[in-house]
């Protein structure tokens, strides 16, 4: 059972908390099935306008109206838009600007109930016994922040994010980059070798461990093979045992 001498644990989402098969089956068709439907219903909020120059950058775009021709028709953008969008997720693409409208996607489909968070049986209990005792602890991942908050305040375990102290997302930075773990410590404000950070892809915890985190890798039933390394491995967070 791997021990740890820290004051935070970092978490990641896909693989670590859920299931690889939650998002990839339920979260994501989710999207692809409401998606021109959210676009009609919802074309002039400000939350979907805002994040349409996101997702040109997403696409490598140099500029908004170099994707979304303004002098077309309404529906002719929301089509490039949509078309775009898909795309994105083809590729299963991690960018800002997807993950935004992913996020308000989602929401409708957590606020109705048609959509609840998985999590594996251990989390909740875990999470529960580290912040009664003291410790911190946080969510990193691809997904936006608001996902995130959606993701934890309709789980199968209930509303966790009272017993959440920050989120991260790719604003942040790339998950496989240590500054973004630098960055993160500098929020919380603790030295990065007080944190421990726990994910399912190792290219994630060389990042966390180059910036001094502690690291520990998530075996979960569904999970990609990782191949050989170095890190401390966990298949439920009851093995992890904080010091």
């Amino acid at each position: 059972m791997p021990a740890f001498n820290v004051r935070c644990v970092l978490l990641d989402i896909e693989g670590t908390t859920s299931s690889i098969s939650f998002v990839y089956d339920k979260m994501f068709p989710y999207v692809r099935e409401r998606l021109s439907s959210y676009l009609d219903n919802h074309w002039d909020d400000e939350s979907l306008q805002g994040c349409l120059p996101l997702l040109a950058t997403d696409l490598n775009k140099s500029s908004l109206t170099d994707w979304i021709d303004p002098a077309t028709s309404a529906d002719d953008q929301k089509q490039t838009v949509a078309a775009g969008v898909i795309e994105l997720m083809d590729a299963d693409v991690k960018a800002t600007g997807l993950k935004h409208l992913q996020g308000l996607i989602w929401k409708d489909g957590f606020h109705s109930g048609q959509l609840v968070a998985h999590l594996f049986d251990d989390v909740a209990p875990a999470i529960e016994r580290w912040t009664e005792s003291g410790l911190d602890v946080r969510i990193y991942s691809s997904g936006s922040i608001a996902a995130q908050k959606l993701f934890f305040g309709h789980s199968v375990a209930g509303d966790l994010l009272a017993k959440l102290s920050g989120h991260y997302d790719t604003t942040t930075g790339g998950k496989k980059e240590a500054s973004s773990y630098q960055a993160i410590a500098s929020d919380i404000e603790l030295p990065t070798e007080q944190i421990l950070f726990v994910s399912d892809v190792v290219e994630e915890l060389v990042a966390a461990r180059e910036a001094g985190m502690k690291t520990c890798l998530s075996l979960r039933e569904g999970n990609k093979d990782q191949g050989e390394n170095g890190f401390e491995k966990i298949t439920t967070f009851a093995d992890i045992e904080i010091e």
